[in-house]
């Protein structure tokens, strides 16, 4: 099963849903029959989860379009069952630029919300007492269906300001330590506090909501790892790819027998290589693709991949560190004047990132 069913792409950001976004409508569907509900009840609830996560996805888009006046890509927005998440492929290191994309998703709910209320008379709601209210709401109507649209699009502007990093309002907190403070100190602290956030939510989740128990674990698991990103990325700063890269590497010819490169790995401690010919690459030896293949009586030209880039010996490694964390590909050949030199994978960048902290602490 395919994990994401593309739904089309807006401005080039393709919108996905995860396939788990299923279990979801099946669980309205079924509290809704289980409390006594009928098809029109049911397809009222079915059709606000939709409108809400039509919301979900302009907030998302938000973030992207306001990135994007900054030079920032976003490959895809997925929705999931607790949310949409925008994927950029980097989030802007100046804390004004981070601080106008975090707040263009909010701001995009207070627009929806403003809208809404301009369309349905909410002040009729806040005129009547609770049992008024209570039944008026009952009933399966579009003003009704409008006013929920509009509580929702409210509580995901609260709930999106809450400073728990790496939510947006601690995305907000991080970019306004960092105007006074450097940015790896500012994001120790916004991950700091956002996981003590986080803690407080398993812990009213395990004893009323589970799914505050999701949400803890995002916060806190993506916290920690956003955290880890920034320090290393500071490390890395003013670094090339030359400093980091393996030298002596085994290199291999297309019309090489496979059995030498399962020997090779055996008897060394190289997994992936790097096949050339005449001097120019050709292709990529992976060693999920060696192993798969170790029992067939190949040559190296029918297991290399040749789809593959390549990186210079000069470039910055903190453009070498997001390629190799972001793309499918984790080993680079290293070339300098279009001769292979090396080659780098994440392997010998997190050893030298190692090497580097003990250095800096």
């Amino acid at each position: 099963m395919r994990a994401n069913l593309n739904l089309g792409s807006i401005s080039g950001i393709n919108i996905k849903i995860h396939w788990t976004f299923l279990f979801l409508i099946v669980w309205v569907v079924f509290d809704e029959l289980k409390r006594g509900g009928n098809i029109e009840s049911v397809m009222f609830n079915v059709a606000f989860i939709l409108a809400v996560f039509v919301c979900v996805v302009l907030h998302e888009l938000g973030h992207a379009l306001t990135a994007k006046k900054f030079g920032i890509t976003t490959e895809k927005i997925t929705l999931l069952p607790i949310g949409g998440v925008a994927s950029l492929n980097k989030i802007p290191e100046s804390p004004k630029q981070e601080l106008l994309v975090v707040i263009a998703g909010p701001l995009v709910n207070v627009v929806i919300a403003i809208l809404l209320y301009m369309f349905i008379p909410v002040q009729d709601y806040a005129h009547f007492n609770f049992t008024e209210t209570l039944e008026a709401l009952m009933s399966f109507t579009l003003q009704n269906f409008l006013f929920y649209l509009f509580i929702v699009n409210v509580g995901l502007v609260v709930f999106n300001m809450i400073p728990a990093f790496p939510m947006d309002g601690g995305r907000m907190l991080r970019a306004l330590l960092a105007m006074r403070i450097n940015r790896v100190k500012a994001t120790q602290i916004a991950t700091s506090i956002g996981q003590f956030i986080a803690v407080v939510f398993l812990l009213i989740g395990l004893l009323y909501n589970p799914f505050l128990v999701i949400i803890a674990l995002f916060i806190f698991v993506g916290g920690y790892g956003e955290n880890q990103m920034v320090q290393h990325l500071a490390l890395l700063k003013g670094h090339s790819v030359e400093e980091a890269m393996l030298l002596n590497i085994t290199v291999f010819k297309p019309k090489d027998s496979i059995d030498l490169v399962v020997n090779k790995i055996i008897s060394g401690t190289e997994t992936n290589f790097v096949v050339v010919n005449d001097g120019v690459v050709l292709g990529i030896l992976y060693h999920k693709n060696i192993i798969e293949n170790s029992n067939k009586n190949l040559l190296v030209e029918a297991v290399m991949d040749t789809t593959f880039n390549t990186v210079k010996h000069t470039d910055n490694l903190k453009t070498t560190y997001h390629l190799i964390y972001s793309s499918k590909q984790d080993f680079f050949p290293v070339l300098n004047d279009g001769k292979l030199v090396g080659a780098i994978d994440a392997t010998n960048l997190h050893e030298y990132i190692l090497l580097q902290s003990k250095l800096v602490y």
